[in-house]
């Protein structure tokens, strides 16, 4: 097909209207009235222990939030804290705090200056976002199929004791949809690091964010920390966000037990304990591994036609164009589209012309540079699924109108 004909292919969309914000991935409102009834979840306020869950304490979170984050997590609930409602928050506040008083028996991060970050690229937006903040220098790390570029990983952490962490989104990785194999966490787990106080933050963000019928698991983090030699190594991260209400559910941190003392001398300098009326909510509602599996088969039930809607789009009309790719994603929220190099921006652009708002190209990798110009996130979750099947034509044409030089 000629240029020509293509520009009028999308002149001819631009006519449909279309008024879509792609930019994040958000539970659309189907997803969220799965949990409407946590809104009458509570019929006491007295936690199973009798504390009284309207007042100040439990800086760990009630004992029955903690048990059921640590079945969902394969983990003792003593290695488990409850606190807040946002994951990122305390990714953020660990992070700070190393920065500030150090980990145990380690000088401040902020003394050991430059402190970098190892980012597997693409990635989570999000997680640079902190990085960049808090004026932490980023290193990509290329991601392959099974995960993070090992080799590469070991070479570095090895030998330069300013690389401090590294962010991992070990399934269903956002955007790529990436599932970590066993052999990559393991060697995390136990690559000898030049920094004592090297940490591994652990974003679980899509453990259950299953797309297939399959229920795809990985190794335990902690665990093979632990059997490895080095059982402070990583922070687990997990958050009921894209499983009840998003920025209103609850979110858990679990690592070693020298670990969580740690945080807990530090946390409590910024809050006299978590809201606790919002944990026993949760418990009563989501009960137990069984009943959370139950819920997120419905989540899945709604997302996958949207997921496939955007792959038989873009079967449709990119198959067969050179260096043009996407994921095909097992779980999780997201689409990896990649142009040819140098395209990206302008098929975002393009796409905004048919109104369709795409994520920042870019924003996948740290300071917001994709140095090809290659990645598009495209976030199927929010829209109808007219609406995204008409998106995913769109974003499909405008690569195309960029490709042919429009």
């Amino acid at each position: 097909m000629s240029a020509s004909e293509i520009q009028q292919q999308y002149q001819a969309f631009q006519q449909k209207g279309l008024k879509l914000d792609m930019s994040r991935g958000k539970p659309s409102p189907e997803q969220l009235d799965l949990s409407n009834a946590l809104l009458g979840a509570m019929e006491t306020y007295l936690a199973a222990d009798g504390t009284d869950t309207r007042n100040y304490g439990g800086a760990t979170g009630l004992p029955e939030a903690r048990a059921l984050f640590g079945e969902l997590l394969d983990l003792p609930p003593s290695q488990v804290i409850v606190d807040g409602s946002k994951s990122l928050s305390l990714m953020h506040d660990l992070i700070s705090f190393h920065l500030l008083y150090g980990a145990a028996g380690s000088l401040r991060w902020i003394s050991q200056e430059p402190v970098s970050f190892l980012c597997p690229v693409p990635g989570y937006d999000r997680h640079f976002a902190v990085c960049e903040a808090l004026g932490i220098k980023m290193v990509s790390i290329p991601m392959k199929e099974d995960g993070p570029d090992m080799d590469l990983v070991e070479s570095l952490v090895a030998k330069d004791a300013g690389i401090k962490g590294m962010w991992c989104v070990p399934k269903y990785a956002n955007p790529s949809g990436t599932v970590y194999s066993d052999a990559v966490v393991r060697r995390l787990a136990a690559m000898p690091v030049a920094a004592p106080d090297f940490r591994l933050l652990w974003d679980d963000a899509y453990r259950f964010h299953h797309l297939g019928e399959e229920k795809i698991t990985i190794p335990n983090m902690l665990e093979e920390c632990a059997k490895a030699g080095n059982p402070d190594r990583a922070y687990v991260f997990a958050s009921t966000s894209k499983v009840t209400f998003a920025g209103s559910g609850l979110a858990a941190m679990a690592s070693s037990p020298a670990n969580l003392a740690w945080w807990l001398k530090h946390a409590g300098v910024r809050s006299i304990g978590p809201d606790k009326v919002n944990q026993l909510r949760h418990v009563k509602f989501l009960k137990n591994r069984a009943t959370v599996e139950v819920l997120m088969e419905q989540h899945r039930q709604l997302l996958k036609p949207k997921f496939d809607a955007v792959h038989a789009q873009f079967t449709r009309q990119l198959e067969g164009m050179a260096q043009v790719s996407w994921s095909r994603p097992q779980g999780g929220y997201f689409i990896d589209l990649q142009t040819p190099p140098g395209l990206a921006k302008r098929t975002a652009e393009l796409a905004k012309g048919l109104g369709i708002v795409l994520t920042v190209v870019g924003a996948a990798f740290p300071y917001g540079i994709d140095p090809q110009d290659r990645h598009i996130r495209i976030a199927p979750s929010f829209p109808s699924l007219p609406e995204i099947t008409l998106a995913a034509e769109g974003v499909a044409l405008s690569l195309r109108l960029a490709a042919a030089g429009g």
